[in-house]
């Protein structure tokens, strides 16, 4: 079934009274969402910021969810004391949570409830407070922000400035964006940042906005510098050949307001998934007459390897209008002259290597694979460049018309580790994603280090992806899950990669007319 468009709900928390869990200062909060799957298993959505020295936080990371009329959406949001760098919530004192549902906090718009702890015992006089808006905007505000001559709040070096973007509401005003902290500057030049005209002003560009100046202390008493209000028409009317002068004798840019395209504009628009499948070959496979072997097909017909081809390929064949799908091995001796190949058509047709359907490239594997013999190395970077020539024809065209998802299967250690790098960062710049599934019981640390949530990932010569676009997740994982678990984890990252490539190089929709820009642009 295809995906449905869904309603995106935006939430906005904020705490008062919390628990103070330090010695010598305040607790340090951060907020974790967490929604229940369909087993009743709760699961982390995302987390906030950490909020430093404070008991009554204001959290400017917000929460984006899908909201479906039909479903009871249980939430559950946990306030933590953070006091390590570790991810793990356990090793952090415990402030208070609260159990509710999306809808109870859509029916209210704004849900003040106390926290409780573990034991549903009060979690001292804390409380939290959601406020929920639905996302109807997708246009955002660029900004480029710096100051001059600051007044100096520290008695030993300068003022650490930051900056504070509000939004007004009926109840008051509600932090929009926090910039970071440029340390020991009177003069200082922000990063260019950029705030969604939902959280800023509602898409409303005369709605009254308000910037406040801090000086970051460690201890949380940060000190105001000063405070102004406009709005983004007035910015933009200021801005077009000169820099807006505030109250703190800042020089506010407003570089742009733009609409921002969605995943569903692209999909809606034209925009057509290519999935190609890549099986691992290599000996260290088994053989697979043997029921010890990852390429075992029991008698019920199934192995770790169609199994994944099954769960990703279900979801994503929706995307894809002609749904033949290219599939290729690697690490294989093949007929009929017996050399090893590292990007061989499973159905042994070179000029034609697609499969009609996930059923074509189920078939195609089972018939394959008595017919070559299991070898090695395990070498990524050929099927990985061969995915990328395609990707790179189709960023000749000016609309977002095509990307590609490459989704490998392999029971190993990389050989090519190398090469491999350098083709992920060139991909990187291409309209292109690559999941790995990593079956059977191996060290997969290797692949790890190639899914890049642990820093950017470097190419030999020390050139870095543009962006992240490896997704790895072990197979083990997902063994007595449902079907839909492991194609759920591994595809949750390509329509914001599909956004943020298409973003970034300003492509449209093939379907459309260049984003209406009822604000003008700068």
């Amino acid at each position: 079934m295809a995906a449905q468009c869904v309603t995106k709900v935006e939430l906005t928390v904020s705490c008062q009274n919390l628990l103070d869990k330090d010695i010598g200062s305040k607790s340090d909060p951060l907020c974790v969402l967490l929604m229940s799957s369909s087993n009743s298993q709760w699961y982390e959505v995302e987390r906030t910021e950490k909020v430093q020295n404070c008991l009554d936080p204001k959290f400017a990371k917000k929460f984006v969810i899908d909201y479906y009329f039909e479903m009871v959406q249980k939430l559950k949001f946990g306030i933590y004391d953070i006091d390590n760098k570790t991810i793990d919530l356990s090793d952090d004192d415990f402030l208070g949570e609260l159990d509710c549902t999306l809808g109870q906090v859509v029916s209210s718009k704004k849900l003040t409830r106390p926290l409780v702890l573990k034991n549903k015992s009060p979690a001292g006089k804390g409380t939290i407070t959601i406020s929920a808006e639905e996302i109807k905007d997708n246009r955002v505000a660029n900004f480029e922000v710096e100051a001059r001559k600051l007044d100096n709040k520290d008695f030993f070096g300068k003022s650490d400035p930051y900056l504070e973007f509000y939004k007004q509401t009926g109840t008051g005003w509600q932090l929009a964006h926090r910039t970071e902290v440029v340390k020991n500057n009177l003069n200082p030049t922000w990063r260019p940042f950029r705030i969604p005209l939902q959280s800023l002003c509602g898409g409303d560009m005369d709605k009254p906005i308000k910037v406040e100046c801090y000086d970051y202390d460690s201890d949380g008493s940060h000190d105001l510098i000063g405070i102004f209000e406009t709005t983004l028409t007035r910015l933009q009317e200021q801005c077009s050949n000169q820099y807006f002068k505030s109250y703190f004798n800042s020089l506010l840019k407003l570089d742009a307001v733009v609409k921002e395209y969605t995943f569903l504009d692209y999909i809606m628009g034209g925009c057509q998934i290519n999935f190609t499948v890549a099986v691992d070959f290599t000996g260290s496979n088994g053989d697979p007459r043997s029921p010890q072997s990852l390429h075992y097909i029991s008698p019920q017909g199934v192995n770790e390897y169609l199994s994944a081809i099954w769960s990703v390929g279900n979801v994503i064949q929706d995307y894809d209008s002609d749904k033949m799908f290219p599939a290729f091995g690697f690490g294989a001796q093949i007929p009929p002259t017996w050399q090893v190949s590292h990007e061989f058509p499973l159905n042994f047709n070179p000029s034609s290597p697609f499969c009609a359907g996930i059923e074509g490239v189920v078939e195609a594997y089972r018939v394959c694979l008595p017919q070559v013999k299991l070898y090695g190395p395990t070498n990524f970077s050929p099927i990985i460049n061969h995915v990328a020539c395609f990707a790179k024809q189709a960023l000749q065209q000016t609309t977002a018309s095509q990307y590609f998802v490459l989704l490998i299967i392999t029971d190993g250690v990389i050989t090519d580790m190398d090469d491999t790098r350098n083709a992920i960062v060139n991909a990187s710049r291409l309209p292109m994603s690559i999941i790995i599934v990593g079956v059977g019981g191996a060290d997969f640390s290797a692949m790890e280090f190639l899914d890049g949530d642990d820093g950017r990932l470097r190419s030999l010569s020390g050139e870095p992806a543009m962006r992240d676009i490896v997704q790895f997740v072990p197979f083990r994982q997902f063994k007595n899950a449902p079907r839909e678990a492991l194609a759920k984890s591994v595809l949750a990252e390509v329509p914001g990669q599909v956004v943020d490539f298409c973003n970034t190089m300003k492509l449209s929709p093939p379907n459309s007319t260049p984003a209406p820009n009822p604000a003008g642009t700068m």
